[in-house]
Parts: C-alpha cells; structure tokens; sequence
C-alpha cells in the first residue's frame, strides 16, 4: 500500500462530518454563534457589549456594531503590545500583517491560538480531505509538497510576539510531521526577500518528488518559472512528473489558468480553489466541476452579509446566513475566535446554492469602479477578460483599472493596464471584445455605454514586463499575500503604474 493510501483513513471520519453542512448549515452556524459569544463573555469587549446577556443572533445583531478596521485597531495595538483578555480571551500572540484596503497602510489581524488550529489548520486538513475523496486514485502523500509562505518580524519587540504574513505563521507553528512532507526547507520559505527565496526555492526543489503545490497563483508562476529555466525542460510535469494538484487562493484564478494548463499540459493535473485569508478560512471547492466554493460553516466562524445595496447606508441591514437569497450581491461580515466582532472584511460574495451553501467570490467592497454608476465589479472583469481572452488567444499575467472621469475631449471611460502573458493580435479588438461582454454582463455599464452618451469603449494600455511586481517591490509588497489592486474608483494607483510603464520618475 502507497504512503498515501495509508495516510487517506486519516481523512474518512471528517469527510463523514462535511456531508452535516448539505442539511444542518443554520444548525451549524447557531452552535458557532453560542460558542464565541460564551467564550469572549468576560473579555473587555464582551463585557462592554453584554454578551452575558445574547441568547440570539437578533441579540447579539442588537448589542454589537458593524466594525472596520479602524474601529478595532486601538483594541489589536494594546493586543499587540501584550494586554490581555480584550477582543479575545488570554494574550494574543500572533499577527497576520496584511495590505491595507483602510487608511492604514497595513493591518494586524489577531491570530489566536483557537484560529490557528480551528480555522486556518481545519482548512488546510479539508482541502485535502475533500481534495482525496474526490480522487481516490491519489498519490499526492508519496511525494512532498511545496508550499510558497511569506515572512514575519517580531511585533513591536515583543517576546514570543510576532507579526507577518499569514502563511508564514502557519508555516511557523505547522506541525513538525508536516514539515518532513513538504519543501522548501523552513529557513527557505520564511525568508522576506521574494527574489532570493524565489531562487533558492527552485534550488531546493527541482530534484524533488513535487506532487503538489500550495500558493498564491502569480507568485507561485513566478517560481514555476525559474524551476522551468534552472531544469532547461519546456513544462513543468517534465521536471515533476508526479505532480497532480494545485491548492490555490488569495486571488481569483481565472486570469492565471491558461498559463498554469501552458505550463503543465498533463489530464492528470487538478485544480482546487480555496478562500483563505488573514482574517479566516472560509470556503473550498467541494465539486471539481462547480467553481462555487462551499461555505465552511464550522470553523469558529460566523458570518452575516449586508446586501450591496444597503452597503453605503449608514446603518446598513445585516442578514444571517439563512437569510442571504441566491444570486445577489453580498459583503461579507464575520465574527470570530480571533476577536474579531461583525467584522467587515471588504469582499463581497454571490450565493449559488443553499444546500449545502456554496458561493463564488464576485469582488471587493472598495475594488470596483462606480465612477458614472456602472457598478462594475471585479467578477464582472474576470469574466469579461476571460472571453476576450477566449476569442483572440490572448493571455492575461496582469492588470488594473481606474476610470478617466474627463479627457482633453471632455470624454470618459476606463482604462485598463493590462501585462499580457501573450499579447492579442490587434488591442483594438481585444478592447471591443472586453467591452462588449461587459455590456452584456452588466446591465449598468450597458446604459451608461448606450451611444457613447456616459461612457467611451474602454481603453487598453500594454504594460512592460514585470511591471506589476516592479510596482509592489516598490511598495515594499513583493511577494507574501499582496496583491494587485483589479479595479479602483480613483486613478492613484494607476497613475504610478503608468509612469513606471514610461520610465518616469515618481518623485
């Protein structure tokens, strides 16, 4: 018997419990609910919000307010500077440093000792449990796996305190077992210089038994593509031909899969989408054919949804997750055993089914462009570039956009910064493409489209190579989980972008 079919009865009783999130999802959340409210009741938060009192979601909806980051971060800086028992019971010792969507230039979310092994460790094990369910033919156990991680500091100075990118935490405290599976070594993988760690990655790697690889997709391609130049071979399953699965998150896959298939032409390759972030673990591709991802209902765990057209009321309604209607827009609030409470944490979701709860990832509270009231989201890009991509061969590494609310001509539309991994034979039709399926997929940006009256056909500028990862190294953001702004409703960004593109100085 193969080490992986050993290693697979570890995985049978939990693969037996998820069948509980098909008929149990208001069950499930309600017992999540009770537990953080009973274990948080004598922090300072709990006591200043009365979750003594909370015997209901309507309660506890009562007692707590939507929170941002602002709202908690003097709360997680004395966390950060040692005092105890706050958001979360006892010290909190651990902090996943991410890019700021807020006017912080990053943020520390809490990472307590119940997160670690309930959420974020409970992620990892189902990914591989529902992953081995639906491929019993599995050898991935017989190999190693590599795992791209980011890097951490110590916080604030603190002993046994420390703040990085999560990956890196995960890696810090994985079980020891773990490490004999994977590669690189954990010197390699926690190092902050993206570049050097890129290199030494394939070093290590490229005389290995790689079966499986775990990472953010465009910094993952970035180290498949020096294993492909250090090995001299074309496609990667030439350098690992056992390799049979890419675990991937942190952001949408789409503009990524054509390379990834280019790369490795092998029917024996899988893909399995997962949305992990700092703040949680909170969906996994259950269904190789769906792309909805199933809601994971019993991390520690609990999630409301304000609907996007309450969003920017300043009492917004919530609803529980057995309130949410399929295939509306939704942002995403959560509670959890990090102290985090009604926390928003900027994405917005579309549910596509209710038993079990399954969802697609459709964008960003503050990553869209409703400049002219098109209410253009990031989902409607991934799949308006996927078709024009479709049609012309083109693939895309990259982009950004931002409107141009008035040029010389007095005229407006949006301009899109676009890294082609191969570039489309006219831009021009690549454009008119992109803008048509946008039209069809949006019914705002079509009537702000109608005749050219609101808005022009959208414009495409080509960025040099490695402009975007030369953007973030400027921003000191290479590598780790940061990533590209897709569609912003100012032009800060992209502005910096496009005089990087023309060899301007930023100064």
């Amino acid at each position: 018997m193969s080490v992986t079919g050993i290693v697979r009865n570890f995985f049978l009783s939990r693969q037996k419990e998820l069948e509980r999130h098909v008929k149990w999802g208001e069950d499930l959340q309600r017992e999540v609910l009770e537990e953080l409210v009973e274990h948080a009741k004598h922090t300072e938060y709990g006591r200043k919000h009365i979750f003594s009192t909370i015997k209901s979601y309507e309660t506890f909806a009562q007692n707590v307010p939507l929170n941002h980051y602002d709202d908690l971060k003097d709360d997680i800086d004395r966390m950060r500077h040692g005092e105890s028992d706050v958001l979360w019971p006892g010290v909190v010792k651990w902090y996943a440093q991410s890019s700021g969507t807020t006017n912080e230039k990053s943020k520390f979310i809490p990472i307590s000792h119940e997160a670690l092994k309930r959420t974020h460790y409970a992620g990892g094990f189902d990914s591989v449990a529902i992953y081995l369910r639906n491929h019993p033919e599995s050898r991935m156990f017989d190999g190693r796996g590599l795992i791209l991680g980011g890097s951490h500091v110590p916080n604030y100075n603190s002993r046994n305190t420390l703040v990085g990118d999560l990956s890196a935490i995960l890696i810090e405290n994985i079980n020891p077992l773990v490490n004999l599976m994977r590669v690189p070594k954990k010197s390699t993988a926690l190092l902050s210089d993206f570049e050097v760690k890129r290199e030494r990655i394939a070093q290590e790697t490229l005389h290995k038994n790689v079966t499986n690889i775990s990472g953010v997709p465009s910094w993952m391609l970035s180290v498949l593509m020096r294993v492909l130049e250090l090995s001299g071979k074309q496609y990667i399953n030439e350098v690992w031909p056992n390799l049979e699965v890419f675990f991937h998150g942190g952001v949408a896959f789409t503009p990524y899969r054509k390379q990834y298939e280019n790369l490795i032409p092998s029917d024996k390759m899988h893909y399995m989408e997962t949305y992990n972030a700092s703040e949680g673990f909170f969906g996994l591709q259950d269904d190789p054919s769906d792309p909805s991802l199933l809601l994971m209902l019993d991390y520690g765990v609990f999630y409301e949804f304000i609907p996007m057209d309450e969003f920017e009321k300043e009492n917004p309604m919530t609803v529980p997750l057995w309130g949410v209607e399929l295939g509306k827009n939704y942002a995403v609030v959560i509670s959890t055993s990090c102290g985090l409470w009604r926390y928003v944490i900027g994405d917005t979701v579309k549910f596509t089914g209710k038993n079990p709860y399954k969802f697609i990832i459709s964008g960003r509270t503050k990553h869209f462009i409703n400049a002219f009231g098109e209410e253009l989201i990031v989902d409607n890009a991934e799949k308006g570039l996927h078709n024009a991509c479709r049609k012309t061969g083109a693939e895309v590494l990259e982009y950004t956009a931002a409107p141009v609310f008035m040029d010389n001509n007095a005229k407006c539309r949006h301009q899109w910064l676009i890294e082609f991994a191969r570039e489309p034979a006219h831009i021009g039709e690549f454009a008119r493409l992109l803008d048509t399926e946008l039209q069809r997929i949006n019914s705002d940006y079509e009537a702000k489209r109608f005749k050219n009256v609101t808005l022009q056909e959208l414009e495409i500028v080509k960025a040099r190579k490695d402009l975007f990862n030369d953007w973030l190294k400027m921003k000191g953001k290479l590598g780790g989980q940061h990533k590209i702004p897709r569609l912003c409703n100012n032009r800060e960004h992209i502005e910096q972008m496009l005089k990087m593109n023309n060899g301007e100085s930023l100064d």
